[in-house]
């Protein structure tokens, strides 16, 4: 017979997460141990935070997957991207930003593509949210307008445009062949 454990508060969980030498995501209930990405992952968050560099202007300012994102319901993610605008606190660990990247997996993707989605729309400085497919050239981008609006962009040729952010970015400056290929 095993003992049901107590589901941790944010609050709780928070502290914890804080102290272990790894990291890990909130399902509101209990922590969720973030696993290694693949090379083909961390090639494409190198190269969209390059694009975000290069293209962000003042006041907002891209943050890479080391820092976590508080969505409603307690629960606590970490992006593989963030764009902020302004008023980042640099002793904290928590954003509140305008824009949110997750690049998507087999594994990750019903994940990022239905549960995060929801998370992400009912955060309320969260006005667009971006996957980026890991193995082929396409976006699917969610505005907040009036509703969210997807929008699915295919191809080297796309562009994503994010008006919120004052950013363009064509999808061959993110999915353009490794070296030497």
């Amino acid at each position: 017979m095993s003992a049901a454990l107590k589901p941790l508060t944010t609050e709780e969980f928070l502290a914890w997460e804080r102290a272990q030498p790894g990291r890990y995501e909130f399902d509101g209930i209990q922590p969720v141990a973030m696993t290694g990405a693949s090379s083909a992952h961390a090639r494409l968050g190198a190269r969209l935070i390059a694009a975000l560099v290069n293209r962000l202007r003042s006041p907002c300012e891209v943050f890479t997957n080391e820092l976590k994102v508080l969505t409603p319901g307690g629960r606590v993610r970490y992006p593989d991207a963030t764009v902020a605008c302004g008023g980042t606190d640099d002793s904290s660990d928590i954003l509140a930003p305008v824009v949110v990247f997750e690049i998507t997996s087999p594994s990750s993707m019903l994940t990022d593509r239905r549960v995060k989605a929801i998370e992400y729309a009912a955060t309320p400085s969260i006005l667009a949210y971006v996957m980026l497919d890991q193995e082929r050239p396409e976006a699917r981008v969610l505005h907040r307008t009036e509703e969210w609006r997807e929008q699915v962009l295919e191809g080297t040729d796309a562009i994503i445009a994010l008006p919120e952010i004052g950013v363009e970015i064509p999808l061959a400056a993110v999915y353009a062949p490794p070296p030497g290929a």
